[in-house]
């Protein structure tokens, strides 16, 4: 009877031991699987991120790609709306300009056409100048030389200071 109790506990302490180990392996494996992906995804995003004036320095390159950017908003425009070779019809979109990063002088990069739909730009009515956002969107045309973008995100990330100071 003494043998049947001692087994029984040293059966009893294997199946522990194995299910300790099993779980302990699952959630290693679980773990490394997740880093890795996570790498992936940063990875996938980071090479995705374009800066503007490469963007329109080989508007080519970019040509039906999916971009992400990071900018200072200037204004609202109709720059680029319903030109025949790359159409965007005024009556859905409404264009916008973001600043130029390559100078001192608050000037407009006008070679870069961004387009929101109409729909969307409603939610951003109260962007102003300077403020900084994000904007993702695929570049479906180099007409003129130019990049078009018919952009599908824009995330306010900063808020500009108004003149006073306040933002």
């Amino acid at each position: 009877m003494k043998n049947f109790k001692f087994i029984k506990t040293l059966l009893v302490c294997l199946i522990a031991t194995i299910a300790f180990t099993t779980s302990n392996f699952y959630n290693e494996s679980v773990t490394a699987q997740t880093a890795q992906q996570a790498t992936v995804t940063t990875t996938v995003a980071q090479e995705n991120v374009v800066n503007p004036l490469s963007l329109v320095s080989k508007p080519s390159e970019y040509l039906n790609k999916t971009i992400t950017m990071n900018a200072k908003f200037d204004k609202f425009s109709t720059l680029g709306l319903d030109y025949k070779s790359a159409f965007k019809s005024s009556e859905e979109y409404i264009s916008f300009l973001i600043k130029r990063e390559d100078t001192i002088y608050d000037i407009p990069l006008s070679e870069l056409k961004l387009f929101l739909k109409r729909t969307e730009a409603e939610k951003f009515i109260e962007l102003k100048t300077d403020d900084e956002i994000s904007i993702t969107g695929t570049v479906f045309s180099d007409a003129l030389g130019d990049a078009w973008v018919d952009v599908s995100s824009l995330v306010v990330t900063k808020k500009a200071p108004n003149k006073d100071g306040v933002k």
